[in-house]
Parts: structure tokens; sequence; C-alpha cells
């Protein structure tokens, strides 16, 4: 199967009001163009140099996505391009991009990572910490950010029913956030599914899937 027709496929099962963010880490601009002939124009990488440098020899009107763990010492390198931060997972990091996106003059978008799977190892914040970040001073303050909603991952299991409570957890905590006023904020995207869970993350109501390699293939 060529790149094209898995994106193809893909995109035939997404119902319309479903973003994919076509994750293209570790792989050749080659085959992100393969991708972007055949229409797609959202990508995501997990590392920022990585991601720059592909940014730099695509066509400019690609959008791009850092969905991995981001270090505050490298949003300088993506705050004059990047589309939407998917893991933001502290004030402390959201002062920094709100920081670097104000020398470059734009407002970045973000989405607040939560932490909704049982393993220790993914980041992001729990309820609370969300709660007090929304409704800190500093966060009101900041203007060349925009928090357009969530993000998180299900834990890495062949269970779907705790993979779906999970993704309901977050759907739950979404729904919350959109009804009370936060500054600084238009909440309308939660991303959440890859390309092994995004089928129960969309019955679930995501509203962004991240899918790599059932379009590029295994890395």
């Amino acid at each position: 199967m060529s790149i094209a027709n898995n994106l193809q496929n893909i995109k035939t099962s997404l119902p319309p009001h479903v973003t994919l963010v076509a994750v293209s880490k570790t792989k050749p601009v080659a085959d992100l163009m393969e991708a972007y002939n055949a229409g797609q124009r959202t990508f995501g990488e997990n590392k920022i140099q990585e991601m720059a440098e592909k940014w730099e020899q695509m066509p400019k009107d690609a959008e791009w996505h850092m969905i991995g763990h981001v270090q505050t010492n490298k949003v300088k390198y993506m705050a004059p391009f990047v589309s939407l931060v998917h893991g933001v997972d502290s004030l402390k990091l959201l002062k920094e991009i709100n920081k670097q996106a104000k020398k470059n003059n734009r407002v970045i978008n973000c989405l607040l990572q939560m932490h909704i799977a049982e393993e220790e190892t993914k980041f992001g914040m729990d309820e609370k910490e969300l709660e007090e970040l929304l409704a800190s001073e500093e966060f009101a303050q900041m203007e060349n950010i925009k928090v357009k909603g969530l993000m998180g991952m299900a834990t890495f299991t062949d269970n779907e029913q705790q993979i779906a409570k999970e993704f309901t957890q977050l759907k739950a905590i979404f729904d919350n956030l959109k009804n009370y006023p936060v500054p600084n904020s238009e909440i309308s995207v939660l991303s959440m599914g890859m390309s092994g869970d995004y089928k129960i993350a969309i019955e679930c109501g995501s509203t962004m899937v991240r899918i790599g390699s059932s379009i590029f293939g295994m890395r």
C-alpha cells in the first residue's frame, strides 16, 4: 500500500468534524511530500529540531503540530511557525511559549495535556493542576498564547474498556472546560487517539487524531 492509499483509507473512515494529524516523526521529507501531494496538510512531529528542518524544506501551507514532550529551551526553534502545541503540561512551559510567541509577534495555539493513563511515564496534568493553571493570574496575563483545548493519551493496553474509560474521562474534563469562561482560550479541540486506538477515541468524542504508522508504515 502506498502512503496516498493509506491516507485515503483513513480519511474515509473519519467523521467530517475530526482533524487528522499525520504523525511524520523520523520519516524523510519524501514521505511527507507523498502525503502532502495526496492532500494532507497537517503534520505532527515530536522533536522540535527535526520539525524545524522539515518546515524549511516543505511547502509553506503545511501546518506543523508539536505532539511530543516539549523542553522549554527548545521552544524558540518552533515559535516562528508552529501551528499547535499538543503537549503543554505546565505553567512554566506555557510562559516560555508565550514569551517566544511574543518575540515572533504571534499568538501560538496550545492544547493542555492531561494525564489520563495508568502508566506513570505519560506526561500531563491532573484536574486540580489544570484548575490551578487556568485560575492563575499569570495565565490571565498571557497575550501570545491561545488554549484551544485538551490532549491526552490512553494507557497502552489491549483492554478497550479501559481505553474508553480514560478517553471518556478526558471528554468530561473537556466538556466542563467549555462551560466555564477561561481567559485566552477558544475551547474546541480534543486531541486523543493514535493509530491503535483512534476509533475508540472518536466514539468517545475526539475531534483530532494523531496517526503515524497506519499512514507511513512502521518506523
